[in-house]
């Protein structure tokens, strides 16, 4: 399984956005059992890119750790 070409384009303009507020990536992982890119940003923000298959669309959430 790879990513869908819509995970990829979220996955690039975020990556861009958060370099541009000059934070550092600090991990990126595509786990092929559920289908998400994980990208953790610096120590303490973690986005999850989904895709909805059957729509065609995806989904962006992320989420702050306490440092």
């Amino acid at each position: 399984m790879e990513p869908t070409i819509e995970q990829l384009k979220a996955f690039f303009d975020f990556c861009v956005r958060a370099s541009n507020l000059l934070r550092d990536i600090a991990l990126v992982r595509f786990d092929k059992r559920t289908s998400r890119i994980v990208i953790l940003i610096g120590e303490t923000i973690q986005v999850e890119i989904l895709a909805l298959l059957n729509q065609g669309m995806i989904l962006v959430g992320w989420a702050s750790r306490p440092p």
